[in-house]
């Protein structure tokens, strides 16, 4: 058993940069390199892709980051650790299988995919209280949060690069160093720790600076070249946190407090697959340039439950974009917004309460708060629901048709339509979930 292990963190989100897992990969001198791909959004986008195209799902990215990293990690013998299989890591592994030959053994991991299960148990769903049978629109998906349990097979298997489905993010963490360590899976307190290592990695650049940085009051040198993070971490999941040296960002004490409240309600009751996490005593150390320990994360018995993302096709949505600029630019935005929203209704019959309308640049983000009447660009953007693709294409139309229509000056007109993909959730007893590990033949 090593003495610590080093984990990186190779993308915090689908749409992540590459470059910086490159760097890890050739110089971080990396055990296991972790790419975290997935949100409740990109996991049913993945879902409606796979509709389309049973050979597709996974994420967009995915093969262009191993093509980028795969000759570095073959070299060294660091194991890759992804859940940018989405919604289809089967074919995700495949397609990797078939790029490393024999050089490499991949393994998939399927089974949160529960779309039947959830079909028959009929479950409240959160945001409506009510139960799934109680909804109009088409489930088209609907995906588990599995957990470091499900990916230590295939590490004793023997896989080098392993690619999941909806694996909770700090899981992706957990399951190396549960299987390097030989941990107990119900020890709840070295399980929370680990969950904590995890929740600080999973965001990658976040960590270093990324998310932290405000140019007054938090400067950050050398963004443009943002370095991601690595942890060393020991066996009783004390870990050191750090970067490649000579990359740009900063790790500090300050940093990791910022992102380890990211995306927590209560600090002491943090729910995951694995553990009830409890980072309340939570201490950070610096230890040196770019360099922070952390200790005092502990943990309670795992939940009963796994939270499950569901995906509902919802009609379409079409978008329409606009902006004016100099004198009266507000009241002119504001003019061709109510030309609009009157000709949906009047001409196309559009629902009013299906339509929304944005002043971008004068306040919109703050959903009427705060409105600046006085601005000298504005960007108006409409957006409208519809039962069908036909009928949601008008919205850009009619927001096209302004430039010869009034109000004067319009310019950089832009349309869209796509279809929506609804986002609940709801959550399933972990004994109707079951996952299975598949290693790729042929590639060893």
């Amino acid at each position: 058993m090593k003495k610590t292990i080093r984990l990186g963190a190779g993308s915090g989100f689908s749409g992540d940069r590459i470059d910086p897992a490159v760097t890890l990969a050739e110089h971080g001198d990396l055990d296991y390199l972790i790419f975290e791909c997935l949100g409740e959004r990109t996991v049913a986008a993945g879902n409606a892709r796979r509709l389309a195209d049973p050979d597709s799902g996974y994420d967009t990215l995915l093969l262009a980051r191993m093509k980028a990293v795969l000759p570095h990690v073959l070299r060294r013998g660091t194991t890759v650790i992804t859940n940018g299989g989405a919604a289809n890591p089967l074919a995700a592994a495949r397609r990797i299988a078939s790029s490393v030959g024999d050089r490499a053994r991949v393994a998939a991991v399927t089974g949160d995919d529960v779309l039947e299960a959830v079909r028959a148990l009929d479950p409240d769903v959160w945001e409506t209280g009510k139960p799934l049978s109680a909804h109009p629109e088409r489930l088209v998906c609907a995906n588990a949060y599995i957990g470091a349990d499900a990916v230590v097979p295939a590490l004793t298997a023997g896989a080098d690069i392993v690619v999941t489905g909806r694996l909770a993010d700090p899981s992706l963490y957990v399951a190396p160093l549960v299987h390097e360590f030989g941990w107990d899976l119900g020890d709840a307190d070295i399980i929370g720790a680990a969950t904590a290592v995890g929740h600080l990695l999973e965001c990658a650049g976040q960590l270093t600076g990324g998310y932290y940085a405000d140019p007054v009051t938090k400067p950050v040198p050398g963004l443009a070249d943002l370095g991601f993070p690595y942890a060393d971490v020991s066996a009783d999941a004390a870990a050191v946190f750090g970067k490649v040296d000579g990359t740009g960002g900063m790790l500090t004490t300050r940093t990791a407090t910022e992102q380890l409240l990211y995306e927590v309600g209560d600090p002491t009751t943090y729910l995951t697959p694995d553990v009830t996490a409890d980072f309340g005593a939570v201490t950070f150390e610096q230890v040196g340039p770019d360099r922070v320990s952390l200790t005092g994360a502990t943990g309670r018995i795992r939940p009963d439950d796994l939270k499950v993302t569901l995906g509902f096709l919802d009609g379409w949505i079409g978008e329409g974009q606009i902006s004016y600029a100099g004198p009266r630019a507000y009241e002119r935005a504001q003019l061709a917004a109510d030309i609009v929203t009157q000709r949906l209704a009047d001409i196309h019959g559009f629902d009013p309460d299906g339509v929304t309308v944005e002043l971008i640049g004068a306040g919109a983000a703050f959903r009427g708060l705060d409105t600046d009447t006085g601005s000298i660009e504005v960007r108006l953007r409409v957006t409208g629901r519809a039962g069908s693709r036909e009928d949601a294409d008008v919205v850009g139309w009619e927001v096209e048709s302004l430039y010869t229509n009034g109000p004067a000056g319009g310019g950089g007109a832009r349309r869209s339509c796509a279809e929506v993909l609804c986002i609940r959730s709801t959550s399933l007893p972990r004994h109707l979930v079951h996952t299975e590990v598949h290693l790729m033949e042929g590639t060893r």
